[in-house]
């Protein structure tokens, strides 16, 4: 097959970035998986720059191995922009390469579902009816698994969400208390305000009670994450979409990790696009993780107590992706009586990854396995994850192993310690 197209096509400048030290390795899920030199981010890079001749079959094989959770860009001395280099050969391979009809069909379901909200609220009560029936549970049999990996991993990591609760929409606009010191809009993106909308809803209340005046419109569906980190073609419009519904605003605040990794990379995806280029360039600079948000401001809300152990999880999207560690985690430390711990290998991916556990069930699994092994070995009894993915795999491996850790998003854990008789407590911890 011929090399790749000329849209977009991997910058040969940043192919050549690399200078293979082997720094990424120890840190690349697959690697450690396989000890497969040619799914290691150094292996990918050298296919990226052969690719450029021919899109061969191993090049297809071990681009779709890559999770995309880009801890090779946090452990690379060189700045590799590993980031930049996958987003553009895996659109290229869904734009070049045939897949055959059982895999373009199963990828359609999954991008016609879960990127429209109104698709998904259709599926709640399905989806709770399942759950009523004991199909999550079935899922996770091992002959199961074995003959229907794909369905399997579907039935179990569908959330605990009734389909009121997904039909629920939550107010446009939450007045800032007391003097405000700015005026910001959430993205509510679309698994997100289906599935999370307490997330949203513990957010926009946080922020509120913090002193800014938050805004929630409809608009977008959705921001194009999920399709921008698999290369489906329609990444670009989602992109246009979200910032000509946000772009009025004076900060654009996420707080779905892959979502925000996304609008603050808008600028590369549309760089050659002359009509939107510099527009979204100008956006993405106005994209801020709302725990990067509020970590830069003086707390105003007073915090009561919060006796339970938290393990932080890193969302790839967020720690590697966007470079945001420790704002959480000061976040997280406001909140008194609240035990921070830290799980074994944080860089490690919980093998969630956008959609890659839909796509690659197999190694995600072992994956959620060992992630969960690490959370659970910190003798937590509660997680703080900032991505619904991470949640939904992390609720489910955790599960699997026995104990299934409650997970919360850090601005949860806030909202319950502002509010403490505004939200049910977390099971099994006293309040004060």
């Amino acid at each position: 097959m011929s090399g790749f197209d000329g849209i977009r096509a991997p910058e040969l400048d940043l192919i050549d970035d690399c200078v293979h030290c082997g720094f990424c390795l120890p840190t690349c899920p697959t690697y450690r998986l396989w000890d497969e030199e040619m799914d290691s981010p150094r292996g990918r890079i050298v296919l990226m720059k052969q690719g450029h001749a021919e899109l061969s079959a191993p090049l297809v094989q071990h681009i779709d191995n890559c999770l995309g959770c880009m801890a090779c860009v946090t452990a690379c001395p060189s700045g590799v922009q590993y980031d930049k280099l996958i987003e553009d050969t895996r659109a290229q391979i869904e734009r070049n390469v045939d897949r055959s009809v059982g895999e373009r069909a199963y990828r359609r379901l999954v991008f016609e579902l879960f990127t429209h909200p109104a698709r998904l609220r259709a599926a709640a009560p399905l989806i709770a009816l399942g759950r009523r029936l004991g199909l999550t549970s079935l899922a996770g049999r091992p002959r199961v698994r074995r003959l229907a990996p794909r369905l399997s991993t579907l039935l179990a990591l569908s959330p605990d969400a009734s389909a009121g609760r997904a039909r629920r929409r939550l107010p446009e606009r939450y007045e800032a208390r007391g003097e405000q010191r700015g005026s910001v809009v959430l993205l509510q993106g679309c698994v997100q305000r289906v599935f999370f909308g307490h997330v949203n809803q513990a957010t926009a209340e946080v922020l509120a009670a913090e002193g800014f005046e938050v805004h929630l419109p409809a608009r977008p569906r959705c921001c194009g994450a999920l399709q921008l980190h698999a290369g489906e073609a329609d990444a670009p419009e989602r992109a246009k979409e979200t910032i000509q519904a946000l772009e009025g605003y004076e900060t654009v605040v996420v707080n779905s990790a892959g979502c925000g990794s996304a609008m603050k990379d808008y600028g590369h995806v549309l760089r050659d696009d002359p009509a939107w280029a510099e527009r979204a360039a100008r956006f993405s600079e106005r994209v801020r993780d709302v725990t990067e948000l509020l970590a830069a401001v003086e707390p105003r809300a007073a915090r009561n107590a919060l006796p339970v152990r938290v393990a932080y999880h890193d969302a790839c999207h967020l720690a590697h992706a966007q470079g945001v560690r420790k704002e959480p985690r000061e976040l997280l430390r406001t909140i008194p009586d609240l035990d921070l711990v830290e799980p074994e290998d944080w860089e490690i991916c919980c093998g969630s990854a956008g959609v890659y556990n839909l796509l690659n069930p197999d190694p995600a699994a072992e994956l959620g396995r060992r992630k969960a092994r690490n959370l659970l070995a910190t003798g937590a009894e509660a997680v703080a994850a900032a991505n619904p993915g991470c949640a939904l795999q992390i609720t489910s491996h955790t599960g699997r192993l026995g104990r299934a850790l409650p997970v919360f998003h850090p601005l949860e854990l806030l909202a319950r310690s502002i509010a403490p008789d505004s939200y049910p407590a977390i099971p099994g911890i006293r309040r004060t």
